[in-house]
């Protein structure tokens, strides 16, 4: 399954960087990218496991950049 997400307060590009290589280290994540510039999450990932493998994705990127905000 593939699916955009808008990300609210990616404050530099440097963290966005961080939270995809964070994000494609993830089990069941195909492919996984953080665009600074428009502020959108693309990714890629098992169907079967989407929703735990995005609470996943929620939790890794707080820890790099806390104010962060994945919406639905």
């Amino acid at each position: 399954m593939k699916k955009t997400y808008q990300l609210e307060n990616l404050d530099c590009a440097h963290c966005a960087a961080l939270m995809e290589t964070g994000i494609k280290k993830i089990s069941g994540v195909t492919d996984a990218s953080v665009n600074f510039m428009t502020q959108k999450l693309i990714i890629t990932a098992d169907d079967e496991r989407f929703d735990e493998i995005m609470q996943e994705v929620r939790k890794t990127c707080k820890k790099i950049e806390p104010d962060c905000i994945i919406l639905d």
